[in-house]
């Protein structure tokens, strides 16, 4: 399977079923299946990987944040309406 159709692939998926991590795993897919030809290619493709662990990491940690403030947007309608 090359690259370009890794990529069509990744970009047809549908929407309905498309998160961030969705996105980053296609990344991830695409970046571990690259050959490095040469050292300066390799050390771009450590740090392509290093920067997609950083935005994972962002990613779960806005994920709780958003489940977070859904709860609390949660008790503040419920206090509402009670009111």
């Amino acid at each position: 399977m090359s690259l370009d159709s890794q990529w069509r692939d990744f970009l047809n998926e549908s929407l309905d079923e498309k998160n961030i991590f969705t996105y980053i795993q296609g990344l991830q897919e695409i970046i571990s299946n690259l050959k490095p030809r040469t050292m300066v290619e390799k050390r771009r493709l450590q740090l392509a990987k290093t920067h997609l662990r950083e935005v994972k990491r962002f990613a779960r940690r806005m994920e709780n944040n958003i489940d977070v403030l859904q709860e609390k947007l949660n008790i503040l309608e419920e206090s509402k309406g009670d009111e």
